[in-house]
């Protein structure tokens, strides 16, 4: 018997989702293996942000390779409904101190669009008692792309 395939998302189908939702992991290739970790996002319309802690395994993993995937989800709580996407791409360091100022902006106005809890700022290298627009004034974390995506799966079941 033939296994039924997940049908996949149209791409007006995986914008939405990416979206509706802020959270993704990104596998980083590791010792041999994966090293998974949760990030917040924004996206443009054309990429995903990620604003990174300036410690941690993840940077070390990200300079010695770029290449990541990233994958965000939604389902629902009893799994009736689900869908995913998978992007296979690298993320890059934003350098340039304009574009990496509206990306933080993004993130002051996610935050407060979405109500989200202002101590996720210490995610960002920050004290979760400092304000929320610190993310734009300190510059205590990096700014990261996805760029050159290679590969999207992104399936749904309903």
């Amino acid at each position: 018997m033939d296994p039924v395939k997940i049908p996949k998302m149209s791409k007006t189908e995986y914008d939405a989702l990416v979206h509706r939702q802020y959270i993704a992991r990104i596998g980083f290739g590791a010792c041999g293996g994966a090293y998974v970790a949760p990030f917040v996002y924004v996206f443009d319309g054309k990429f995903l942000y990620f604003l990174s802690s300036r410690y941690g395994r993840k940077v070390l993993y990200f300079k010695n390779n770029p290449h990541v995937s990233v994958e965000i989800e939604e389902y629902s709580p009893d799994l009736s409904t689900f869908r995913f996407i998978s992007l296979q791409g690298r993320l890059e360091e934003l350098q340039d101190p304009g574009d990496t100022r509206r990306v933080r902006e993004m993130f002051i106005g996610l935050i407060r669009k979405r109500g989200l809890y202002p101590g996720v700022i210490s995610a960002f290298g920050h004290s979760p008692d400092d304000p929320v627009e610190s993310i734009a004034r300190e510059e205590r974390s990096m700014v990261w792309k996805l760029a050159g995506v290679q590969d999207i799966v992104a399936l749904k079941n309903a």
